[in-house]
């Protein structure tokens, strides 16, 4: 009887791992793509360029870019300066400037946290077809005045699935 109820736990406990797994992969069915790099504690040099390479099956589905920025509660600056570099299949090159507005004019933190930790998905472009299928190569530098920023702490790129809204 004590070998029936341990398959039958380890039955139970199978099938909700597996109904788990299901729940958290439909979480985020929209999601091409999302990569963060962690910023050395030291600060992020304009030196240090985030290189993201991102592969694209399908170029039909339209998608929506958003940079991820998480910064700690001490920076000192209410926005963030980003050089964007887009290198395409075909090696041609785009690059974009992008303002990360981090704080309001009040000075108040805009991104959700917790603790001293805040996290923000800015959105860069919306609606974009990619007009190819390949390697795309994305790179991130920032573009302040110092030469290297303290308290950020992650950037990252997410491209999703497009939402009509």
């Amino acid at each position: 009887m004590k070998l029936k109820s341990g398959r039958s736990n380890f039955f139970l406990f199978l099938t909700l791992f597996f109904l788990s797994l299901l729940l958290f992969s439909a979480c985020d069915r929209g999601r091409i793509f999302e990569q963060n790099v962690e910023i050395p504690e030291t600060g992020w040099g304009s030196k240090n360029v985030i290189k993201l390479n991102v592969d694209i099956a399908d170029k039909d589905v339209p998608a929506d870019f958003y940079i991820n920025v998480r910064n700690a509660d001490g920076f000192p600056y209410s926005n963030l300066f980003l050089f964007v570099k887009t290198t395409f299949p075909d090696g041609k090159m785009l690059q974009d400037t992008l303002e990360c507005v981090l704080a309001d004019a009040k000075g108040k933190w805009i991104g959700s946290g917790a603790g001293d930790i805040y996290d923000n998905q800015i959105p860069f472009k919306r609606n974009v077809r990619f007009p190819f299928t390949g390697k795309y190569t994305f790179e991130i530098q920032h573009g302040m005045r110092l030469d290297t920023i303290p308290l950020i702490m992650d950037v990252g790129l997410r491209i999703e699935k497009h939402k009509n809204k």
